[in-house]
């Protein structure tokens, strides 16, 4: 005997008292939710806060390097 043998046969149970779920409030259950609202959101904007703060100091950097070479010239 497998399993599932003694039930796979059987009916469909059908709720007297509770009325089916359309598929739309069966799918809400299993749709992916954010646990963390606002999380990816604060995420996005420390990395644009980082990546503004490495352009700022590459940007010195490569001023610091271009005014060393033209006063070694």
């Amino acid at each position: 005997m497998n399993n599932y043998d003694d039930i796979i046969n059987m009916p469909h149970h059908v709720s007297k008292h509770h009325p089916q779920m359309s598929m739309y409030q069966r799918a809400a259950q299993f749709a992916p939710f954010a646990a963390l609202t606002g999380h990816d959101q604060a995420i996005a904007d420390m990395a644009k806060k980082h990546y503004e703060s490495f352009e700022k100091s590459s940007k010195t950097e490569d001023e610091d390097n271009f005014e060393e070479n033209t006063y070694e010239q």
